[in-house]
C-alpha cells in the first residue's frame, strides 16, 4: 500500500470493526498509522495487526461517546483523519435509529472533536450510499434519508471547517463484495453475471476498492478538494434505467 496517509499520522475510525471499515482500519494499520477505532463489538476475528486501539461504544449511548472521544485524543493525541462507516443494525423501519446513529452521531463526532485536528493534513470522510441519490425499494425510507442527510452535512462541514483547514468529502458506494457477503455473493453465479452485464467496469465492487477511494481523500493528494460526494459503483448509475431494461430484454449486455 502507498503511503498516501503520513506515516505517523492518527486516524479515528466510526464504525471500523466490519466490513469497508474494517478494511480500511486494516490499510492503515498494515502501514504502520496510529488508528483509533470507535465500534459496538471488536469483529469476531479481531482487528488488524498494528498500533490499533478499540473503544467498545454504542453510538446512541451520547455519555459514553463524548467520553470515549475524550479518551482517543488524550492516549492517541491530536487527529489527522476523521472517518465514518457506522450504519444502523436496528431491525423494521427503524427511522429514530437510522436518523441518531448516521446523522446525530456523526455531528455530535464531528463538533467534539472539531478543535483537536493537526492542520496539517487535515481531513473528514464520510461514507454514505449510492441510496442517497437513488432509491432500492428493498431498503426504508429512514435509510434513503440518513445517507442523503450525509451529503449535505458534507457541504455544510466543508465550508464551516474550512477556516480551521479541514477538509470534508464523502463517498457514496454502491453494492460492494464484503467480508461478511462475499461467499453468498460468489456462490451465485447467475446475479454475479447480472453484475458484470450491467457495470460498465463489468465486475462487483470490493471493500478494497472504497478503502482505497478513503485513502486517497485522506491524503496530501486531495489537497484542495472539499465539499464534494465521490460515487464508487464501477458506472452502474451513469445509465438510463430505460435504456438497461431493453438491452437486458434483447440480450445485449
Amino acid at each position: 500500500m502507498p503511503d498516501d496517509v503520513r506515516h505517523g499520522e492518527h486516524t479515528l475510525v466510526i464504525g471500523g470493526t466490519k466490513g469497508i471499515g474494517l478494511c480500511f482500519v486494516g490499510l492503515l494499520a498494515s502501514a504502520g498509522h496510529l488508528v483509533s477505532v470507535i465500534g459496538r463489538a471488536a469483529p469476531s476475528k479481531g482487528l488488524p495487526t498494528g498500533d490499533v486501539h478499540h473503544w467498545p461504544v454504542d453510538l446512541l449511548d451520547h455519555d459514553r461517546l463524548s467520553r470515549a472521544l475524550s479518551e482517543v485524543v488524550e492516549r492517541n493525541g491530536k487527529l489527522h483523519h476523521l472517518v465514518f462507516f457506522q450504519r444502523y443494525r436496528g431491525k423494521g423501519e427503524g427511522w429514530a435509529g437510522e436518523i441518531e446513529t448516521s446523522l446525530t452521531a456523526t455531528r455530535m463526532v464531528i463538533e467534539r472533536v472539531s478543535n483537536h485536528f493537526d492542520r496539517s493534513n487535515a481531513s473528514i470522510v464520510l461514507v454514505s450510499s449510492i441510496n442517497a441519490h437513488l432509491i432500492s425499494p428493498n431498503l426504508p425510507l429512514g435509510y434513503h434519508v440518513a445517507k442523503a442527510g450525509l451529503v449535505q452535512m458534507v457541504r455544510y462541514y466543508a465550508v464551516t471547517l474550512g477556516t480551521k483547514g479541514i477538509r470534508v468529502n464523502s463517498i457514496s458506494p454502491g453494492t460492494v463484495l464484503k467480508e461478511e457477503s462475499r461467499r453468498a455473493y460468489l456462490q451465485n453465479e447467475k446475479l454475479m453475471n447480472l453484475y458484470r452485464r450491467l457495470t460498465p467496469l463489468e465486475r462487483m465492487g470490493t471493500a478494497e476498492d472504497v478503502a482505497h477511494v478513503v485513502e486517497f481523500l485522506c491524503s496530501p493528494k486531495s489537497s484542495f478538494l472539499t465539499g464534494q460526494d465521490i460515487v464508487v459503483d464501477g458506472g452502474l448509475s451513469l445509465q438510463l434505467q430505460e435504456a438497461l431494461v431493453v438491452r437486458l430484454e434483447a440480450g445485449q449486455t
